[in-house]
């Protein structure tokens, strides 16, 4: 994302967002199939998005800006979505009481939501994020950037929505377990 006017900084993040939490909805069900079978793995959003897949990318940009030393590209490619993570499984064991990983039973693992196995997965899928699928997103959003300036809203609408019905659904159901 290059420097631009602060509204269509924020359509665009908006659209890497939303378009990176569906493909991690996706790359987390294909993930399930090849393990276990089964074209399903709950995530904590009831529609087909994974937020951490959408915050990871869009700070990977943010912290990398224009560099291009490789050091610092491997290193960011590895702590942000490692970071990413972990912060995601605290707070959703705080707030929700339930742990939708665990990788406990892994060598390298931090009260199990990071473990050193996943965290090279991630520098890996990382890398290839920088060098492949981000910049042919980027295509795609000049192509699309007039659409999205009507549908964007819509569907961000649509993402607060599920996140406000999933908050609330969850919350319920960790209080209801509690008594």
């Amino acid at each position: 994302m290059d420097e631009r006017h602060g509204d269509t900084l924020v359509a665009e993040s908006l659209f890497y967002f939303l378009l990176y939490s569906l493909f991690g909805y996706i790359l987390e069900n294909v993930y399930s199939l090849g393990t276990t079978g089964v074209f399903w793995k709950e995530g904590f959003m009831k529609g087909p998005y994974k937020p951490m897949y959408g915050f990871a990318p869009l700070l990977l940009l943010l912290f990398l800006g224009e560099s291009r030393n490789p050091f610092l590209i491997v290193l960011l490619c590895l702590a942000v979505p490692t970071a990413v993570e972990y912060v995601s499984g605290y707070l959703l064991r705080t707030l929700f009481g339930r742990q939708w990983w665990d990788y406990s039973n892994n060598r390298g693992q931090l009260h199990g939501h990071i473990c050193l196995r996943f965290s090279l997965y991630w520098g890996i899928l990382s890398l290839g994020f920088l060098h492949y699928i981000h910049p042919l997103m980027e295509r795609v959003y000049a192509g699309l950037e007039s659409v999205w300036n009507i549908a964007g809203p819509a569907l961000l609408l649509l993402f607060l929505a599920d996140l406000a019905w999933t908050y609330k659904t969850r919350r319920s159901d960790w209080k209801q377990s509690l008594i």
